[in-house]
């Protein structure tokens, strides 16, 4: 009996020590599996993690609608059709002509403001072509040789005394510069590079509370898609009243906007603390038509040396005029506060405002470089000549105009509502020098949406403002009802483009998500259905669901069978005949007037033109004047959940 119990002890005393070597590896590979990023950061499907979001985590089960996938980076279970869906739709179904507009104008190139006006208006008094905007795009579109010139040698910007210019550093050297560098000798932007312009560098001016948002996102990428990037800077200022720390939240904890963060390196954005100021310098009234209404007999000097001159105007001892708010009024700011910035900061720095909810269609430079280049657009088709809507402006900064609007401004009670100064305007007399150009410029659905249009609708022919986010098959009935052009050319689906994954050197690129987000607030009060735009309000993050995919994410979903080869049948979102160059065609943006809420869907002209955006700059696509993105590698858009 001795013998097998000595044989069955040593049988058990192996099958001890195997089960522990077993659990020895098991254990060592766990900690090896999380200890390794390449590997520990794979969901279930072995999609990667990236910053604070990982890929899909869960394969949950198969639905008649598809297979459904909880992303780790979502809330919501995303809903995934194999043959249908965001990795695998072509972006198009006929041939793109990306170039449409042609080269870009020369630097010096000035519009006809006046010729814009009358030629989509008719007379001040008659308004005869006002609600016609078919024939007022088409003129912009077609008729570029009529409103564009090219000024005299010598009156040309570019060779105009820098130190004298309108603009905070015109030369990028804080106007030290004798002279403009010659056209000839001008650097383009390139890479790290933000290169050099033969000509004034003009501001463009945006205002924005809370953290960045799609709506952020998508502006940025629309003036970076259009404008002249050495000859531009894109000035973004930051609620600093509401929130001090704005600027620092911006730059050091927005994951959105980090995806900017080379572009503020390399001087292209400007991040400036808004806070509004109690002191704003102004030009003397020499001819007393800017309403200051001078004491006869100004007060007695302070102790600085200041005395008052006329109602909230002080002079100092070297004679400079202020327009000073009280502590009182200082407690009374504006409620709409980007009603009042964009008079403030045109005043004190000149350029072009533009509010957040504009998308950027055409080169805006041609418009800013006239001597006089006062402008804003109609409200709607209101024939009114004082009823202004500015979310797209331009002033000369430190004017007669910008300081009559700003001091009316203060004595309306701090409404700076543009109805509101643009009556003062009407009734001072002072209208025709603030140019009004009509809605087909920069809002060419506004005429439509208040149904006062006369004549053919636009192409593409959209009723309302949110016509424009669908992408559904059949969701937008006769959209080319006024399309007259040629034929377009259809494509093979299966040599189409699909979504632009890849930065230009193809390395995959790194994904940085947006945090949650804080409400933002709107600008002000609802008028006429169309709201003022520079913020609005939101329950929740705008991006808290959106996601990214890389490349290799993409290979592991098709591994897993979520992604298949593309069925038309299926599509719900099947990509169409929409392409940028038939997006109101002519106009210098299109303003999508507080959709804050909406996301775009696949295939609809909003995603026609971020499909646009990443592709240039991916380095796949061109721009609409046939140029290359040849700046820092850029993230494309995120995908939104409930259109996966």
């Amino acid at each position: 009996m001795t013998e097998p119990s000595k044989t069955r002890a040593f049988f058990t005393l192996l099958k001890n020590l195997t089960l522990a070597a077993l659990l020895y590896i098991a254990i060592y590979g766990i900690i090896s599996l999380v200890s390794n990023p390449s590997v520990a950061s794979k969901g279930k499907l072995g999609i990667p993690a990236f910053l604070d979001k990982t890929g899909p985590t869960e394969l949950i089960k198969t639905t008649k609608a598809g297979l459904q996938v909880k992303f780790a980076s979502s809330s919501k279970t995303v809903t995934i059709n194999p043959h249908a869906n965001v990795f695998n739709r072509p972006v198009t179904a006929v041939k793109i002509r990306d170039d449409y507009l042609g080269p870009r104008p020369h630097v010096d190139t000035e519009a006809d403001l006046h010729m814009l006006v009358e030629e989509c208006r008719g007379t001040y008094a008659g308004i005869e072509k006002m609600r016609n905007v078919f024939e007022c795009l088409k003129f912009f579109a077609d008729e570029e040789n009529r409103y564009y010139n090219l000024p005299a040698l010598s009156d040309r910007a570019s060779l105009q005394d820098p130190r004298k210019a309108e603009y905070v550093n015109a030369d990028g050297h804080d106007n030290t510069l004798k002279s403009y560098p010659p056209v000839k000798e001008a650097q383009a932007a390139n890479g790290s590079d933000i290169g050099t312009c033969p000509g004034p560098i003009i501001p463009y001016h945006v205002y924005w509370t809370g953290p960045a948002t799609w709506r952020v996102e998508v502006f940025i990428k629309s003036y970076l898609y259009t404008q002249n990037m050495a000859c531009s800077r894109l000035w973004l200022w930051l609620d600093s009243d509401r929130n001090p720390k704005a600027v620092h939240d911006m730059l050091n904890k927005d994951a959105l906007f980090a995806r900017f963060l080379p572009f503020v390196e390399r001087g292209d954005i400007l991040v400036k603390a808004w806070n509004f100021p109690s002191r704003i310098p102004l030009p003397k009234d020499e001819d007393n038509t800017d309403g200051f209404n001078y004491y006869t007999s100004p007060g007695k000097p302070n102790a600085k040396g200041e005395k008052a001159v006329a109602e909230n105007i002080v002079q100092d001892r070297n004679g400079q005029q202020w327009l000073v708010l009280t502590a009182k009024q200082m407690t009374f700011l504006p409620v709409a506060v980007s009603d009042a910035v964009r008079f403030v900061v045109l005043h004190i720095h000149g350029g072009a405002y533009f509010d957040m909810d504009v998308l950027m269609l055409r080169d805006m430079r041609p418009l800013l470089l006239p001597k006089e280049h006062s402008f804003a657009e109609r409200w709607a088709a209101h024939p009114h000549p004082g009823d202004y809507n500015t979310a797209i402006m331009s002033l000369t900064a430190n004017s007669s105009l910008s300081s009559y609007l700003l001091y009316g401004g203060i004595r309306m009670g701090l409404n700076f509502h543009p109805r509101v100064l643009g009556r003062m305007a009407w009734k001072d007399g002072r209208d025709q020098e603030f140019l009004m150009l009509e809605t087909a410029a920069f809002d060419p659905i506004w005429t439509e949406f208040n149904w006062d249009r006369e004549g053919r609708c636009t192409v593409p022919c959209l009723r309302d403002y949110g016509a424009a986010f669908k992408g559904k098959q059949g969701a937008l009935k006769d959209e080319w009802e006024s399309y007259d052009g040629p034929q377009l050319e259809k494509i093979d689906l299966s040599e189409a483009h699909v979504k632009e994954l890849r930065i230009r050197d193809g390395a995959e690129i790194d994904i940085a998500l947006p945090s949650p987000s804080q409400p933002v607030r709107r600008s002000r009060e609802e008028n006429d259905n169309v709201p003022s735009s520079a913020a609005a309000p939101t329950s929740k993050s705008e991006h808290a669901d959106s996601f990214q995919a890389t490349l290799n994410e993409e290979v592991e979903l098709r591994k897993a069978g979520v992604i298949a080869d593309y069925e038309l049948s299926e599509d719900k979102f099947a990509p169409n005949n929409r392409t940028m160059e038939n997006f109101f065609r002519g106009a210098w943006t299109y303003h999508i007037h507080n959709q804050w809420l909406k996301h775009p869907e696949p295939s609809s002209w909003i995603s026609v033109l971020e499909h646009a955006h990443d592709g240039f700059f991916a380095g796949a696509r061109t721009n609409v004047y046939g140029e290359k993105w040849t700046g820092p590698s850029l993230m494309p858009y995120n995908y939104w959940p409930e259109f996966v």
